[in-house]
């Protein structure tokens, strides 16, 4: 190997590469071209981490897997691939994900530098905190179609994963999706969150049933609701959609009947909404015309908008297939949608298409709707390749300690005045001062409604899935109470608190650190009354942008600052009429999405309580257990989405440029 590199790289490069440690994190598109050109260069000790394993689907652009590896690790198969190009690399591989805590700061710490090939923004929060806190240099890189990037993060000389401003998430209010729908958008979240309630993770918050709490639809909704017979109601009696499902054994008649005759006609009872709206149009199972011929050749069924009939078939094909699997799986587990697996995108199409036809709103083929389900950029081999041999490249830059020559270096389908399709920064862009990760003092500000938002809902929605927190600890600043604990049992009693019982309200201060990732971060809490078509809440990196008028600085001024990064809640649930915000699978500032999702995958169902019986106490919570000294630097952390998400790292991913 070094004689394939003497002439090509400097003798002092060569020593460096064959001494040091390597941590790629990711096995996906980009991961296995990393992989390939780092044995290739001369690196000899690697390590490789993916949770995810290997599908048909990615055989196509992954050149270390072949279909004999289908269904098996894709960090282990890689490993065992790469060791062809030079056995003498030592190459170890997790199957495992990085956010897990076997992977703290010691484990980073041992690395030289770390390789990210992720697929999502939390994984990748993640691995930029756990860097930013090793001292570890980070090179993040991803790929959109033709467009891809590979960036050097440092702490102190870089802006971090995380410094640059965040736009608002496309989101839905749960009204819109449940009630009024104008979309297609619109009813393929609404057919997404059906899968998950009929044979997926069940979620209140993905509720498919009419809202009754809808604040447009007027207050005689609900004593209307409460005069029906409970047979009349459907999901309104509070009976469960899948308890429901499986009294009538998942016939496909009975729950068209259910979701798309008479819930639609609740929905016209509600006559406030249709106002200024034109009304839905219920369509009986038996009611239904014949139209348009079979389409049995599989790319024109992708392809071609079907009519209604055709859709209520496939409803009808899939919901008995996904029936068949479902009641295979063990007690307690539960199917995951996959816009790979096709009897659960076939079933998304078609409700998403009965339901569009209901609300007036126009079809989608199959196709658009997987697009739009799965937010579909197509993986390019070529780009992964390219962005693969950047990486390399920075990584050589960082060997040579040149900080200063390691630009940020994009991909670009379309050339420049220069006819330049890689293209690179002219300078290094610094941190962000006003960066809630990276800066000297990390806060930010809490808008949320603090008389109805429980400790529950601000540990999940807000700490962990909004905020990439692994296990925080939250206590009142200026008094000993203790809100929320990582220890196990230690605060459940606080859980379904208001945060206004524990005397969380408008200017208080809460403090949270997550010990395991050595971040810590100051909460300024702004109370506000969410209305219908607001997120549950919002979190504002810059907290000057709530100062009056008078007191904002100049224009002139604000363009020499960084720009403070800016984030709404998602997921955030709904209590006493107040509607959360449903959000699409979208993430970062150039959207990408991965495109390598599991076949149709089972997983154990599970609850995401902190522990068992937490100690006595009383609404003020619970003494104050530690403190983390004032000078300890702020550093990194994750965990994302719920167990749901993995960092199953692919081809597609955020690009922030």
């Amino acid at each position: 190997m070094a004689a394939q590199l003497d002439g090509v790289l400097e003798k002092d490069l060569q020593e460096k590469i064959k001494n040091s440690k390597v941590l790629v994190v990711g096995a996906g598109g980009i991961g296995c071209e990393v992989l390939k050109n780092l044995v290739l260069t001369g690196f000899l000790d690697i390590e490789i981490i993916d949770l995810d394993t290997i599908d048909v689907s990615n055989l196509n652009r992954q050149f270390l897997f072949h279909k004999e590896h289908v269904g098996k690790s894709k960090a282990e198969v890689a490993r065992d691939s790469a060791l062809s190009f030079n056995p003498n690399a030592k190459i170890k591989a997790y199957h495992d994900s990085i956010t897990s805590n076997n992977y703290g700061v010691n484990f980073f710490q041992q690395f030289t530098l770390v390789l990210n090939a992720l697929d999502n923004r939390a994984a990748r929060n993640h691995v930029n905190r756990m860097c930013l806190t090793s001292g570890i240099p980070l090179i993040e890189s991803g790929t959109a179609g033709y467009s891809g990037q590979a960036e050097l993060i440092k702490r102190g000389l870089t802006q971090c994963y995380e410094c640059k401003p965040v736009p608002g998430q496309k989101s839905y209010p749960g009204c819109t999706i449940r009630n009024t729908p104008s979309e297609p958008i619109h009813c393929i979240v609404w057919a997404k969150h059906l899968f998950n309630q009929l044979f997926g993770e069940s979620n209140d918050d993905e509720d498919v049933s009419p809202d009754t709490a809808d604040p447009e639809a007027g207050a005689e909704v609900g004593e209307a609701a409460l005069a029906k017979d409970a047979n009349e109601k459907g999901n309104v009696d509070r009976i469960s959609t899948r308890v429901w499902a499986k009294q009538c054994d998942f016939d496909a008649e009975k729950i068209y009947n259910k979701l798309f005759f008479e819930d639609i006609k609740y929905l016209l009872s509600m006559s406030n909404l249709w106002k200024n709206r034109v009304p839905p149009n219920p369509i009986k199972w038996d009611s239904i015309v014949e139209e348009g011929e079979e389409v049995t050749d599989a790319v024109a069924r992708d392809q071609k908008v079907l009519t209604h009939s055709q859709s209520a078939k496939v409803f009808a094909e899939s919901i008995k297939a996904l029936k068949e699997s479902f009641t295979k799986l063990p007690e307690g587990d539960y199917l995951v949608w996959d816009k790979d697996d096709k009897h659960a995108m076939d079933f998304v199409a078609a409700c998403a298409n009965i339901r569009a036809q209901i609300f007036g709103i126009p079809r989608k083929s199959r196709f658009e709707i997987k697009s739009m389900a799965g937010n579909i950029i197509p993986a390019i081999a070529t780009t992964n390749a390219m962005t693969a041999g950047l990486v390399v490249m920075q990584a050589f830059g960082v060997l040579r300690e040149q900080y200063e020559k390691c630009f940020h270096i994009y991909v670009r389908l379309v050339t420049n005045p220069r006819k330049q399709f890689i293209i690179r920064d002219k300078v290094l862009i610094p941190p962000n001062p006003k960066c809630y990760v990276c800066s000297a003092k990390p806060e930010v500000v809490l808008k949320v409604d603090t008389k109805n938002v429980t400790v529950r809902e601000l540990r999940d929605d807000i700490l962990i899935k909004a905020l990439n927190m692994v296990s925080p600890d939250v206590t009142l600043d200026g008094t000993s109470t203790i809100v929320i604990s990582s220890e196990e049992g230690e605060t459940d009693c606080n859980d379904d608190k208001k945060l206004v019982d524990l005397n969380i309200v408008d200017g208080c201060v809460l403090k949270a650190d997550d010990f395991l990732q050595n971040y810590e971060l100051s909460i300024t809490i702004v109370h506000k009354d969410p209305g219908r078509e607001e997120a549950a809440f919002e979190i504002i990196a810059d907290p000057s942008s709530l100062k009056p008028k008078e007191a904002e600085p100049s224009k002139e001024t604000e363009k020499d600052e960084a720009q403070p990064s800016t984030s709404s809640g998602q997921n955030g649930s709904s209590t006493n009429g107040k509607k959360a915000r449903y959000d699409e699978d979208v993430s970062g500032e150039v959207l990408v999405v991965p495109d390598d999702d599991d076949m149709p995958s089972t997983s154990k169902a599970g609850t995401s309580g902190s522990g068992a019986a937490g100690s006595s106490s009383s609404g003020s919570g619970v003494e104050k257990r530690k403190h983390v000294e004032d000078d300890e630097e702020p550093a990194s952390k994750k965990v994302k989405v719920s167990a749901q998400q993995d960092d199953s790292d692919d081809d597609l991913i955020i690009m922030d440029d």
